[in-house]
C-alpha cells in the first residue's frame, strides 16, 4: 500500500506536471515575475468560474481577510463577530487591525457559525460579521444577510476552506461560496483544494466601488505609479503561483468530487463504530448525496465522543496514520484573545467538540486500500473501547 499522508501534493501534481513546468518556463523566459499576464488570466479565469464580478488576488489567505476589513472602512473599536471554533487568523486580523473581535459559539452538528449566538452579539458598535465556511461548507448565508440588512453590518465571507462550494439558498439559488456577501476572501495555501505551490490569496465581490479600493490597497495604496491615494499594504500574488493556480483551476470540480467520493467511502466504513459521530452537510442529506455540490471536504471531520480522541489519535500514529486535531484549544481560550467579556457559558459547543474533533486523510488521491486501512484501524480500536 503506498504511504498514507494528510495530504497528497506529489500525486495531484503528476498530471499537470507538464503544463505547470511550461508555464513556469513562459514566466522565466519573460521575467514577469510580478502582477504578470498570468496573474491577470488566473484573476479572469476565477472570476468566470466563481460567477463573480471581480477577483482581487493576493498575497495570501490573512491578507485577504485583512484586506477587505480596510477596504470596507472598519476603524478601531468597531466590533466584528466571528466564529470561536475556527483556525486564529480570522480573528488574529481583527486584533491587529484595532477592532474589536467578538466570538461566539458554532452548531455541533456542521461546525459553523451559530445564528442566535450571532445575532445576541450585536450591539450599537457592531460594523461586520465573518462567517466561517469551516472544513467545506458554507455557514447559514440567508439568516446572516438578513442580519446584515436589519443592522446594518457588512459580511465577509472566510472562504478558505470551501472554495468550489455552492450554496444552496432557501430562495433556491446556488451560488459559490465566497461570494454571497459583501466581500469574500480564500487561501491559495498548497494544501487547500484549489492551493498553489506556495502561498497565495483573493479577495471576491460584486460591488465595483469596493473593487476599486481593494484593488490599491493589495499593492501599497496606489492606483497609479507612485501616487498613494489609500494606506495600503504589499500583498501581490506572484505569477508563478499564478500560474500554478490556472492549471489547476479546470480540475476543481473534479478535485471536490473526488474528495465527496473519499467522504462517502469513510462514511459508509464508519457508519456503525461505536463513539463516532459522522460529519454533516448542511442542506440535510442523507449522508452525502450523489448531486451534492454544498460541501468540499476540505476536511473529512469526525467527532470521537466517551474521552477517547485522545488514546485513538495516539493509535493512529503508531500505525502510520495521519490525521489532525483542528482545533484543539477555542480562540476564546487563546493567550492572544482571553477578554474578560466571555463567559464559558457562551461556548459550550465549542469547548466540548474541542475535545473530540479529529480529522482523517483527505486529498484527492486516497485510494480504497487506504481508506479501508483507515477505518479498520479505527474501527477495531474503538469497538474495543466499550
Amino acid at each position: 500500500m503506498k504511504k498514507i499522508q494528510m495530504v497528497d501534493l506529489q500525486g495531484q501534481l503528476e498530471p499537470i506536471k507538464s503544463e505547470v513546468l511550461n508555464r513556469f518556463e513562459t514566466i522565466l523566459e519573460e521575467a514577469s515575475f510580478i502582477n504578470g499576464g498570468a496573474v491577470s488570466q488566473f484573476q479572469k479565469e476565477l472570476e468566470t468560474y466563481l460567477g463573480v464580478k471581480h477577483v482581487i488576488p493576493c498575497a495570501n489567505g490573512t491578507d485577504a481577510l485583512q484586506i477587505a476589513m480596510m477596504g470596507l472602512g472598519l476603524k478601531p473599536g468597531d466590533e466584528v463577530i466571528t466564529a470561536d471554533f475556527t483556525f486564529a487568523a480570522t480573528v488574529e486580523v481583527i486584533a491587529l487591525l484595532g477592532l474589536t473581535p467578538v466570538l461566539v459559539d458554532v452548531y455541533e452538528d456542521d461546525f459553523t457559525i451559530n445564528i442566535e449566538a450571532v445575532r445576541a452579539a450585536i450591539t450599537s458598535k457592531t460594523k461586520a460579521i465573518v462567517p466561517v465556511h469551516l472544513f467545506g461548507q458554507c455557514a447559514n448565508m440567508d439568516e446572516l444577510m438578513e442580519l446584515s440588512m436589519e443592522h446594518h453590518l457588512f459580511v465577509i465571507e472566510d472562504n478558505a476552506q470551501a472554495i468550489g462550494a455552492k450554496y444552496h439558498s432557501k430562495t433556491g439559488a446556488r451560488p459559490m461560496a465566497g461570494t454571497i456577501g459583501h466581500v469574500g476572501a480564500t487561501s491559495f495555501f498548497p494544501s487547500k483544494n484549489l492551493g498553489a505551490y506556495g502561498d497565495g490569496g483573493a479577495l471576491f465581490t460584486n460591488d465595483d466601488d469596493l473593487a476599486h479600493t481593494l484593488r490599491g490597497i493589495v499593492n501599497h495604496g496606489m492606483y497609479q505609479r507612485y501616487h498613494h491615494d489609500v494606506v495600503g499594504v504589499n500583498s501581490r500574488l506572484d505569477s508563478l503561483q499564478a500560474a500554478v493556480l490556472s492549471a489547476k483551476l479546470p480540475y476543481l470540480d473534479d478535485y471536490n468530487h473526488r474528495r465527496r467520493s473519499a467522504a462517502r467511502a469513510y462514511n459508509r466504513a464508519l457508519s456503525n463504530t461505536p463513539f463516532v459521530s459522522l460529519p454533516v452537510t448542511v442542506t440535510d442529506c442523507e449522508g452525502i448525496c450523489e448531486s451534492c455540490t454544498c460541501h468540499v471536504f476540505h476536511q473529512y471531520t469526525l467527532k470521537i465522543s466517551g474521552g477517547h480522541r485522545d488514546a485513538l489519535a495516539a493509535h493512529l500514529a503508531e500505525k502510520q496514520i495521519p490525521h489532525g486535531v483542528y482545533y484543539p484549544i477555542p480562540l476564546h481560550k487563546q493567550k492572544a484573545y482571553s477578554d474578560e467579556r466571555y463567559r464559558e457559558e457562551d461556548f459550550s459547543v465549542t469547548n466540548r467538540i474541542s475535545d473530540e474533533v479529529l480529522s482523517l486523510p483527505m486529498h484527492t488521491e486516497l485510494t480504497d486500500e487506504q481508506i479501508d486501512y483507515i477505518t479498520t484501524t479505527i474501527h477495531e480500536f474503538l469497538s474495543n473501547r466499550g
